[in-house]
């Protein structure tokens, strides 16, 4: 039920009075303000010129690639670096522990390995603070919350902390939610309060849709209850830190860090073959209800790979391609994924996909926009089970015998309307 105007206004008292109660205990050694990751690392305000030329060993990144000699792969790679540079800057200098704001993640534009279904927003956090959250719940089949040690990219590979769904709060018929995170439920605070370790350095929201420009996002907001709420001006020295971190550290370690994943990857199983993976190495915390299929492509013109799997009963599913350097394919004006709402399932109930760099007309192709070496990822979101599917390299002429025999036929009339729909889908979503 929605609540009575005394309920808001005693609620918003409570609010005012923890924050004047634990903004005259918070503790005033600066270093609480620090994001993990993020430590002073500088002695002065370098020239301009000095700054270019932090980001000069980045371009070195190309001898990681798996193909280094080619012009296409080095372009891309340096677009993904000028990508990081506007992801950086974001996260080195919009918001604070003290000051927190919800950032873009990994959406359409920070294309490293977003679920294309999903919308991220982080916000830096401190685990000896006090933070509330408010928003509305959104219509999205999937919203909830992450507690990481880190903003990513600026930590070395590992698990986060706690995960909590948003349906888990107590929602107000209009969807409002208001939840507090700390390491103990503030004194005299009887509303919604989730855990957070003291390690903790960013709270990740994401969003997973299903039917991309009709279901609403959530909206939320995030304010530190233990600090006050004028945000001071950065001084020389802090925008000097946060500059050599972000230009010498974080552009080139980004890129690194996941061209050394994909690649202990394909080192470990190989190339077109299928295992099944809860991504606890690279930052999801173990009891994250979702579980991932993946394996490293690898086609030549003329291949096809063709996926099969059974669909579990499960909440949400889905499948992605990842390019060579991990970013997530064009996946507005190409259908690189497929999700329970855009995916035929044949008469015998199975999900069947071909992975081919031509168009095999079927409806369910995976297009990997001429990128013949990545990484394909599924996702079962709270399943009953987590089948395993087969994946199979074949001649693309002969694509149609390995798949029933009434698929039907998927003309380029077909794909133009689909890759429409696709793109006004993902313009309506909120992004940033």
């Amino acid at each position: 039920m929605p609540e009575h105007t005394p309920l808001k206004a005693a609620k918003a008292d409570l609010v005012a009075a923890l924050r004047r109660d634990l903004i005259q205990t918070a503790p005033s050694d600066p270093r609480f303000s620090m994001l993990p990751g993020m430590e002073p690392v500088t002695d002065g305000l370098k020239a301009w010129s000095d700054y270019l030329d932090l980001l000069r060993p980045a371009g070195e990144m190309a001898a990681k690639t798996w193909f280094p000699d080619d012009t296409q792969t080095r372009a891309e790679l340096y677009r993904q670096l000028v990508m990081n540079v506007a992801q950086g800057y974001i996260w080195y200098f919009q918001s604070t522990p003290d000051h927190p704001d919800w950032m873009p993640f990994e959406n359409s534009i920070f294309l490293l390995q977003p679920n294309p279904d999903g919308i991220y927003h982080l916000a830096p956090v401190s685990g000896s603070g006090v933070y509330r959250v408010v928003g509305t719940r959104g219509t999205n089949p999937i919203m909830g919350f992450a507690i990481g040690r880190g903003m990513f990219g600026t930590l070395g590979p590992g698990p986060s902390y706690n995960n909590y769904d948003v349906d888990g709060l107590t929602l107000a018929d209009d969807g409002s939610f208001e939840v507090i995170f700390s390491t103990e439920r503030p004194a005299g605070w009887t509303g919604d309060w989730r855990f957070m370790p003291e390690g903790a350095g960013s709270l990740l929201v994401r969003q997973f849709s299903v039917d991309w420009g009709k279901e609403a996002e959530g909206r939320f907001a995030i304010e530190r209850l233990d600090r006050p709420a004028m945000k001071p001006r950065l001084t020389a020295d802090e925008i000097a830190s946060r500059l050599d971190r972000m230009l010498g550290y974080f552009v080139a370690h980004f890129t690194g860090m996941t061209l050394g994943y994909q690649a202990k990857i394909a080192d470990t199983i190989g190339f077109n073959t299928m295992e099944l993976t809860g991504f606890e190495d690279i930052g999801n915390s173990p009891e994250w209800p979702q579980k991932y299929w993946r394996c490293i492509y690898d086609l030549e013109p003329g291949d096809a790979l063709v996926i099969e799997t059974d669909i579990p009963l499960c909440k949400y599913w889905n499948v992605q391609l990842n390019d060579t350097l991990w970013n997530q394919i064009e996946f507005g004006y190409r259908q690189s994924s497929l999700n329970a709402a855009q995916a035929r399932l044949d008469t015998d109930g199975k999900f069947r996909a071909v992975l081919s760099l031509e168009d095999p007309g079927i409806q369910n192709w995976l297009d990997p926009q001429d990128c013949r070496r990545g990484m394909l990822v599924g996702r079962w979101h709270r399943a009953e089970d987590y089948p395993l599917p087969t994946m199979k390299k074949v001649p693309l002429a002969d694509v149609r015998s390995h798949l029933p025999a009434d698929t039907p036929t998927f003309s380029a009339e077909d794909r133009e309307v689909q890759l429409r729909a696709r793109n006004i889908g993902v313009q309506l979503r909120r992004r940033w």
